[in-house]
């Protein structure tokens, strides 16, 4: 199957027909309520005294189940919902779409309907400044070599849930975007397009780009969600026991690849620490290669919230590490190339110390002295940036800073 990645960088979006094949789509909705009906017994099992019999599944606006890794228990039966991340149709269009050979899947996810009618959730952008990279980076980064992450929505079940606002990705709100948001954030948007998917089809789009859950209504909904990108991490894959060998093949090379990923990050951080800005840069090739000023410059903005989670636990600061577990900063995801936590362990306190004196120059850069927020966005308000980067801030002027602090 071939997609037109030009469209798809300029749009922020592409939909893609029959993404799940026809003779598999009545299959994947067997397993998927057999994965259900199993999550629903955990989630009622850790409802709370305050919470109805089915805990999550009665209390949340979108169910949403974890697939493979963390999940419910998967078996011969429902190994097809983690196969069809495999697909030509998805793995491959991935790899297209990023420009990448043998993209690995980061995450796998089932979002299904409410048991009563919950209707539109807020416009937001997938991510926040404490934890990611302002807006302008990642547009920059996009226009100079490509998006690092797609996200992906696979609907067994005709799904016009999300809307999407063309072309967002690349820019900040408009005036107008915001005024509407402003004064309704469930409500309509100017330019907002409603995606249309039929059973079986897809839609693929780039994470930053402002979108809504337009309705989460009792209209039955399984639609398979996840993303694609050049860095993952598996905790273990004791998960893929269930799958056929050539897939279990697949899940361990791009898990062997992932660690591997994780030694040129801390090849990284351990040239910042040394001082030796020609190693850094080399090892920030390895993990994205062929980025430009712009995609180096991310990199390093993603990186300086590895450095203040790895100094964090390292040195038991107990202040940022409940902020942490707040913002969710500690959390692996491939949009932001945080692997803070994995990484811990490989940095004496002593080194997190002086990793994140260094990374502090960025982070320090990438806050205004009172808090602030703009409509579009998660969390709530901070100091950190949501849209811009500081035009003083290169990577070259961070680097000549070393030696003085």
């Amino acid at each position: 199957m071939n997609v037109n990645r030009d469209e798809f960088i300029e749009k922020g979006y592409v939909i893609v027909p029959r993404a799940v094949p026809p003779d598999q789509l009545e299959s994947l909705r067997r397993s998927s309520e057999l994965l259900v009906e199993r999550q629903k017994k955990l989630w009622a099992r850790e409802a709370g005294p305050d919470d109805p019999p089915g805990g999550t599944w009665e209390t949340a606006a979108q169910p949403r189940l974890i697939i493979g890794a963390m999940g419910a228990e998967h078996d011969e039966e429902t190994a097809n919902t983690i196969e069809i991340w495999l697909h030509e149709n998805t793995q491959g269009v991935s790899s297209q779409l990023l420009g990448e050979e043998d993209l690995p899947v980061t995450e796998m996810m089932m979002m299904c309907n409410p048991v009563s009618d919950r209707g539109p959730a807020k416009w937001h952008r997938d991510f926040y400044p404490p934890w990611n990279a302002p807006l302008q980076a990642y547009a920059e980064d996009i226009l100079e070599s490509g998006p690092r992450y797609v996200q992906w929505n696979l609907a067994l079940y005709d799904d016009d849930v999300l809307k999407v606002i063309p072309g967002s990705h690349l820019r900040p709100n408009t005036d107008a975007e915001n005024d509407c948001i402003d004064a309704n954030p469930l409500g309509p948007v100017p330019g907002e397009l409603q995606t249309q998917l039929q059973a079986g089809d897809g839609v693929a789009y780039i994470l930053p780009i402002l979108h809504q859950g337009s309705n989460y209504s009792k209209k039955k909904r399984r639609t398979i969600h996840g993303g694609f990108a050049r860095l993952t991490h598996y905790a273990d894959l004791s998960w893929t026991a269930c799958l056929s060998e050539p897939a279990q093949e697949t899940f361990k090379r791009w898990h062997s690849r992932s660690l591997s990923y994780m030694e040129d990050a801390v090849a990284a951080l351990k040239a910042v620490i040394a001082g030796d800005g020609d190693t850094y840069r080399t090892a920030l090739d390895a993990l994205h290669p062929g980025r430009g000023v712009k995609g180096v410059l991310m990199s390093t903005i993603c990186l300086s919230k590895t450095a203040k989670w790895i100094r964090a636990q390292q040195c038991r600061d107990r202040d940022e590490l409940s902020e942490f577990e707040k913002t969710g900063i500690g959390m692996v995801h491939p949009m932001t190339l945080q692997w803070g936590e994995p990484l811990c362990e490989r940095f004496t306190p002593e080194e997190a110390k002086t990793l994140w004196q260094r990374f502090k120059l960025v982070d320090d850069m990438m806050q205004q002295d009172e808090e602030h927020f703009h409509p579009g966005f998660q969390g709530q308000a901070t100091r950190y940036l949501f849209n811009e980067v500081p035009d003083n801030l290169t990577v070259e002027s961070w680097m000549a800073r070393w030696d003085a602090e």
